[in-house]
This record gives structure tokens, sequence and C-alpha cells, in this order.
């Protein structure tokens, strides 16, 4: 990927534009790009810069990468910098590193009215590096949810322009986006409002029955016994959705109750079940703190296939007096709306419309509700 990336073939050149990564939460993306890509891609001579938008979920998405930028080139001003060490050294960039770059406007400007631009400042990151510059936000279908998290886009998609469209620059602006809920995810690319629409969108490949396999191994070299069968240890992993985590808390569960007597697969089978079953109680018992009401506004979402309009009208406020049993008011909702967004149980990923952050919570509320699908 840091190849096709950095230096792409012709039927890579698409990646240009931006790439979009969606998978579910908690199958391996944030280690992936941690341990495996960004290595890859400094290795490679890029100077990369991450940020995750669910490291402060009350925080701007906007206020986030631009703090992370900031920090990014403050590094690079410093001479004894180690992201100058570590990821200008394959470059060989000996005066650059004993001097510390040096930017033609002020970093606390950035990003601000009458300040630098996103644009200009990559632009000039490129041209002294001579390198490749790599943007990675983590969870970014949450830069839609406001409008400084959309003006933020807006930014990047023209400093991508300003820095890949300039003749002779001696390297390119490249943005990878991934993020949990893919439909959000594979909106950004694919409506024509979107900023980096036409980008390429890709799901991001679960581990499966090679990575069980592997831990299967691990263990019977460790001399854990009894083990439970390939199928039987794939169709556990299936069932916590292809979650690495999950699939290591049932398998020492499973070794805890060895001495029950009953057959590893069919016990893992049920602590599979369990598992699945509690990492949604945790979540649901987040709203259920906030209150009655909150409950009703999370099950008007969690029901809707798409998003889910009409939160305040009249009868969504029918509706949730009856399942509280009072009278509720609109400043009531949206005080409770307002909760659920914060705490990243919800998300609005524009005007009027909601879902659940993590579709796999919706998923097995569902299934608890047996709510058929709309028609």
């Amino acid at each position: 990927m840091a190849s096709q990336l950095l230096h792409p073939g012709v039927l890579d050149e698409g990646l240009r534009s931006g790439l979009f990564l969606s998978g579910l939460r908690r199958t391996g993306k944030t280690t992936f790009l941690r341990n495996d890509l960004i290595p890859a891609l400094e290795q490679q001579g890029a100077l990369v810069i991450y940020v995750d938008l669910w490291s402060d979920t009350k925080a701007s998405p906007g206020a986030l990468v631009r703090g992370a930028v900031r920090q990014a080139l403050a590094e690079l001003q410093s001479p004894v910098s180690s992201l100058l060490r570590a990821k200008l050294a394959s470059l060989r960039q000996v005066d650059v590193a004993a001097m510390g770059f040096t930017f033609g406007f002020q970093l606390e400007t950035l990003g601000r009215e009458g300040g630098a631009t996103m644009a200009q400042a990559f632009a000039e990151v490129v041209d002294q590096a001579k390198a490749d510059l790599v943007l990675i936000i983590d969870e970014v279908q949450q830069a839609v949810t406001s409008d400084d998290g959309n003006q933020m886009l807006l930014a990047l998609k023209a400093a991508r322009d300003a820095v890949n469209l300039q003749p002779h620059m001696p390297g390119s602006f490249l943005f990878i986006g991934t993020g949990s809920h893919r439909a959000q995810v594979s909106e950004l690319t694919a409506r024509r409002n979107q900023a980096f629409a036409g980008a390429t969108s890709l799901p991001y490949p679960a581990l499966g029955r090679d990575y069980v396999e592997h831990v299967l191994q691990r263990l019977g070299e460790a001399g854990i016994r009894p083990l439970p069968s390939l199928d039987g240890a794939v169709a556990c992993f299936e069932t916590l959705g292809n979650r690495p985590e999950e699939l290591g808390q049932a398998l020492r569960q499973m070794h805890a109750n060895a001495s029950s007597g009953v057959e590893p697969d069919t016990l893992l089978s049920v602590i599979a079940s369990t598992l699945r079953s509690k990492a949604v109680d945790i979540e649901l018992s987040k709203v259920e703190r906030i209150g009655s009401l909150a409950m009703a506004v999370f099950s008007r979402v969690a029901r809707a296939d798409s998003l889910a309009r009409g939160l305040f009208s009249a009868e969504a406020a029918a509706e949730y007096a009856k399942a509280v049993g009072r009278e509720v008011r609109t400043d009531e909702i949206q005080s409770v709306v307002n909760e659920l967004l914060a705490d990243n149980i919800l998300m609005r990923p524009s005007h009027g419309r909601y879902d659940v952050t993590d579709p796999y919570v919706k998923e097995i509320w569902r299934e608890r509700e047996a709510f058929p699908p709309e028609i």
C-alpha cells in the first residue's frame, strides 16, 4: 500500500485523489495504521502526520487536525527533532536536518482567518523536505458532524490540489482517511457535495481464517490445552465481528473454564455469544444512564435502516412521550440529543440526519428487537 501511494503505477494514480478505508471498530484499523502503514511510508521517505478524531470527541474535528499539523510543523522547525532524524534520514537531507525547517508564516495563524492556509503550509513542507507528505485522519467520518469539520475537509482538498497540481513540486500531498462507519465513509467519496468526491474508497480487509489459525498455533506452541477446532475458533471470531481483542478474551475464558467438561467448540460458542451481547450492553448502559428519554431517542435512530430524521418533530415527540409516560418538550429532546452526540453514542453526518456511531451496536440492537428491515 505504501508503494502504491508513494510510487503509483498507471492503475494506482487515482489514489492521489485520496484513499478512504472503512471497517468496523476494533477490527485492527488503527493498529494497522500505526504499526504497519506509517512505518512503511516513513521507510520510503514520506513525512506522516496522524490524527485520531475520536481522541477527543468533544473537540472540533478541525481543531484536532490543525493542532496535529501545528505540532508536526513545530517539530520540523527544531534541528534536534526526532521527526527530522527519523523521517528524513533516508533522504539524507543534511542541510535541512541540521538547521530545521523555516516557514514563511507563524504556526499559530495556521487555519485562522487571515493566517496561513493548509495549502500554503503543506506546499512549504513538501518543497523543503523534497518528500511526500501524508496526512492520515482516523475516524474521518467524525469530520462531517460539524461545519468546522466540513470546512477542514475542503481546506485539505484545496491543499491536495495546490501541491499535487503544481509543476516541478518535489513531492506530493497524500490524504488517507479511515473510519468505523462504512456508509458514512463511503459517502465522503460518493456524494458530489463532499470535498473528496471521486477519491478511492475501499473496505478495510478484516482478519480471517489465517489469523485465527496463527493464534491457535501460538497457543499450541505455548502448551495451552484443550484447544478448539479451527472451524470452531473461526466461527467464534466471526460472531465477535472479527475483532482480535474479543477473540483473545473468549479464548482466555474458554481456558479458564476448561474443567467444566464442556466440549471446547461448544464452550467457545457460548462464550462468544455472551461477549457479543455484553459489548452492546456496555454501550446501551451509557444511554440508560442519561435517562428514559435518551433510550427513546436512541431507539428511534437505531430503527432507521439508513439515517434517522425528524428527531424533533411533533410525531417524534409523541413517540417519546408514549415511551417515557409523560409529555416531553423540544428543549429536553435537544439536550438529550446533544448529550448522546457528546458521548459519541450518536453521530450527526449532516444537518437533521442522525445515526448510531457504532454500526455493530446498531446491528445487535436490531437483532434483539427483531426489528424487520424497511421495505
